[in-house]
């Protein structure tokens, strides 16, 4: 599956940051929607995913979930519904402001998580096992500098 192109042959001094960037953007964001389809399942939807993952750093209000999602509040509460029949989050009033409502994981919801998350390393590593080592050391590389970068 190795694949060689005219920039793996340039040095990088010829390498312009504008188009490494638009590059990058494009493999990072197909990568990501590939893996948000591919991964899923049938349990639980991409949207339902990521609220779920932000649910495990702690109960958040519908409308903080709204915000780190960029979300209206109506699209929020339509995902919390879908999540609260399933059983995989819980709500509560909120302790100190009665008009919001926390919203927190259950284990089961947890549990839909770690099979969703274990379904997205699968996939992905199937399609790294079949690159050659090379090519393994190279995205090695540039995933610790990507998430050096993120971290900045």
């Amino acid at each position: 599956m190795t694949t060689t192109t005219e920039t793996d042959h340039e040095s990088a001094d010829s390498i312009q940051p504008d188009i490494l960037a638009i590059d990058l953007r494009t493999a990072v964001m197909r990568t990501s929607r590939r893996l948000r389809i591919e991964a899923t399942g049938d349990v639980i939807t991409p949207g339902q995913y990521t609220v779920l993952a932000h649910l495990r750093t702690g109960s958040q209000t519908l409308r903080e979930l709204a915000e780190s999602e960029h979300v209206q509040a109506p699209s929020m509460t339509r995902i919390v519904n879908a999540l609260t029949e399933q059983g995989f989050v819980s709500r509560s009033p909120h302790p100190e402001d009665g008009r919001q409502i926390q919203v927190r994981i259950t284990p089961a919801g947890e549990t839909v998580l770690a099979e969703a998350r274990s379904q997205r390393t699968a996939w992905l590593a199937h399609r790294v096992a079949r690159l050659s080592d090379e090519d393994r050391l190279v995205l090695s590389r540039a995933a610790r500098i990507m998430q050096e970068m993120s971290a900045r």
